[in-house]
């Protein structure tokens, strides 16, 4: 009988472990799944300034274009890294913007390392304009 009391809150203690391994793999999960929100929300953004910024640049909408991407990028939730208007004829775009990934739920200086304050963040990039072989 002696053996068996030896035993005894085994159980709870493995419980109590299992439940704490869930409760992480359940945090792995919900950082995991802000991340991709995050990069999804970055490209869509990008895609958007981009092409506001084109149409501007050829004209087709009022303003400068990296001032119409900034403000489409605000709408849509992301933030205007780099704006710069190419091409032979000053219709192409190419804008960068970013994403904080977790900035309420790590809380203030909870950044990756080498990140220089900028936090975790995802970025998104793109370009618009016309095709390479548009203007003939």
């Amino acid at each position: 009988m002696i053996a068996h009391q030896e035993e005894r809150g085994s159980g709870t203690v493995l419980t109590l472990a299992a439940i704490a391994a869930l409760m992480m793999l359940i945090g792995v999960v919900h950082v995991v799944g802000s991340a991709a929100v995050a990069a999804a929300q970055a490209a869509r953004g990008a895609d958007l300034a981009a092409l506001a910024a084109a149409d501007a640049a050829r004209g087709l909408t009022a303003g400068d274009p990296c001032t119409v991407a900034d403000d489409v990028a605000t709408r849509n939730g992301v933030m205007l890294r780099h704006c710069v208007i190419t091409g032979d004829h000053g219709t192409e775009a190419v804008v960068e913007v970013v994403v904080p990934v977790l900035p309420t739920l790590l809380g203030p200086g909870a950044e990756p390392p080498g990140s220089a304050g900028r936090g975790w963040e995802a970025v998104g990039s793109a370009r618009a304009g016309p095709p390479a072989d548009a203007w003939g």
